[in-house]
């Protein structure tokens, strides 16, 4: 399996609205990222639905900086 089948994989998390979003940005995006902004993207799968949730759908936002910025720009791809 390669590693983006993996991350495939891991953004299916149960909630529609999510694997939408996650798998969208994955397929569009992730390849575009540079290497600390791929690291991001996959420390945030290891994230809590519920923090996902708040921070994609609800406009939360982490206080990992990292973390924020990967969501901002998962957020501006579904604007």
């Amino acid at each position: 399996m390669t590693q983006k089948a993996k991350l495939k994989w891991h953004c299916r998390r149960g909630m529609r609205e999510l694997d939408l979003l996650l798998e969208g940005f994955l397929a569009d995006r992730y390849n575009a990222l540079s290497a600390a902004e791929q690291a991001s993207f996959e420390r945030l799968l290891d994230c809590r639905n519920e923090d996902l949730m708040d921070w994609l759908i609800d406009g939360g936002s982490p206080e990992d900086e990292q973390l924020a910025g990967i969501v901002n720009r998962i957020r501006a791809q579904h604007l």
